[in-house]
């Protein structure tokens, strides 16, 4: 640990420490200790299994684990050293990165999946720059799991009712909460921007500012976290389900994506010009190629497909257009400096880290394969054919078979990422569904 990091520790009377591992499912896995255990621990370790249990609790087959249980070496990222601002004791917490004994990175481990990614970028001299919005809904609590969700109460005293996108007045019912989650964000120095009512009811989202995509990855990995604090410490809760109630539109991660110069910084997406550049169209390429074969990365639940349909305004296509929201890749108005991809499609209930390295493996791909896009979509492309795979299953199987993206991403990752899925998509389908018990029972 660096010097500065521990003078921050002593700065700010830090007693306890959370030291974290995301795993597949964007869950913070890890330990609790003590500052001074903490400061005097040389070596941090956990057993590789927890980065990938399944959001049940459960593992996949035990032919695809090492039936060893091995550890995995624990290393902090000193860039990550945060406050936990709601903690009533004086909290830090600390991400880390996975490794095994011989100083490999873990394959399966999600930041180290990113990471992969992002030197792939590296070695061509070019630097991503992301730029996330978070999409959730706010509820009345919700302890029993058979009761649907319902809006919680606000200011007035009432439940929120109807569509109020973009009302100022509908914020301001929850206030309190948005003080509370913007001081929380600022704490940790999450780059958060504009807030705004969303199309459902109690249905927000916030903006993160554009910056690096590993620590865009972290900042979401914790503003998840932060926001649901939040909620619980004003009687609510809050969900980052992609589809959480039935009348209801989903709740999206748009992530906004552009190239960097890693020397000038400046925009490659654009030519000096100002038209956009070759690299531009070969990104969207790939996008359009390889995003529906990487549909699990960006829809990894059974819930997240229910998000994926023209009646909720979520996209059902990889079409591309200028300023056009009813495709799955839009391009906004811009200066060429902001010249920008804005992928459309992940849910937000994905796991930052992964979701951002797969977005960022199909355009990598289009680039390097010279992958031309399709014509922009100048229609509402809703009108259009439905591109995705139509189940868990079929998107299951189109991931395991796609060999370039498991080059990219890494083919134990892959393997193990499908596994976690397919146990997960056989537990759900053991579950017998009110559907079916109202309208099948008696009636067939």
């Amino acid at each position: 640990m660096h010097q500065e990091n521990l003078d921050w520790l002593r700065e700010h009377r830090i007693t306890e420490m959370e030291c974290i591992v995301p795993d597949m499912t964007g869950v913070a896995r890890g330990k609790i200790v003590p500052k001074d255990k903490f400061i005097s621990e040389t070596e941090m370790r956990l057993p590789e299994a927890v980065l990938i249990q399944t959001v049940t609790g459960d593992w996949p087959d035990d032919s695809l684990l090492d039936l060893t249980d091995p550890d995995m070496v624990l290393r902090p990222d000193p860039s990550t050293l945060r406050r936990v601002p709601w903690a009533s004791d004086p909290t830090a917490q600390l991400i880390y990165d996975c490794f095994r004994a011989d100083g490999r990175p873990v394959e399966v481990a999600p930041r180290n999946v990113l990471k992969r990614v992002l030197s792939l970028y590296e070695a061509e001299g070019w630097a991503p720059v992301v730029a996330p919005e978070m999409e959730f809904y706010l509820m009345s609590p919700n302890p029993d799991p058979d009761i649907p969700l319902a809006p919680p109460i606000g200011r007035t005293g009432r439940a929120e009712f109807g569509r109020r996108s973009y009302a100022i007045d509908a914020v301001n019912e929850f206030d309190p909460l948005f003080e509370d989650i913007y001081d929380y964000c600022h704490a940790q120095n999450l780059e958060v921007d504009t807030l705004i009512h969303e199309v459902g009811t109690a249905q927000m989202e916030i903006n993160f500012l554009h910056g690096d995509a590993l620590s865009l990855a972290d900042q979401v990995f914790l503003f998840k976290r932060t926001v649901r604090e939040a909620a619980f410490r004003h009687n609510m809760y809050a969900t980052f389900m992609a589809k959480p109630m039935e009348n209801e539109p989903g709740s999206a991660m748009h992530i906004h994506q552009s190239l960097a110069d890693r020397e000038t910084g400046k925009n490659l997406f654009s030519r000096p010009d100002g038209e956009p550049s070759e690299l531009f169209f070969n990104f969207i390429g790939g996008l359009q190629h390889y995003l529906p074969e990487v549909m699990p990365l960006f829809a990894p639940y059974v819930n997240s497909f229910r998000r994926l349909s023209r009646y909720t305004a979520a996209p059902t296509n990889v079409e591309w257009g200028y300023d056009n929201r009813t495709v799955g890749l839009r391009v906004p108005h811009s200066s060429p400096a902001g010249r920008r991809v804005e992928n459309r499609v992940p849910g937000v209930d994905v796991n930052p880290y992964i979701a951002m390295a797969a977005t960022l493996a199909c355009g990598y791909l289009g680039i390097k394969e010279g992958l031309k896009p399709r014509d922009p979509c100048q229609i509402d492309a809703y009108t259009l054919p439905y591109q995705f795979p139509h189940s868990t299953e079929e998107s299951l199987q189109r991931l395991s078979r796609c060999e370039a993206i498991a080059e990219v991403l890494g083919k134990q990752f892959l393997k193990m990422y499908v596994a976690v899925k397919e146990k997960e998509f056989s537990e759900y389908f053991r579950v017998i569904s009110p559907w079916e018990r109202k309208f099948l029972l008696l009636h067939v």
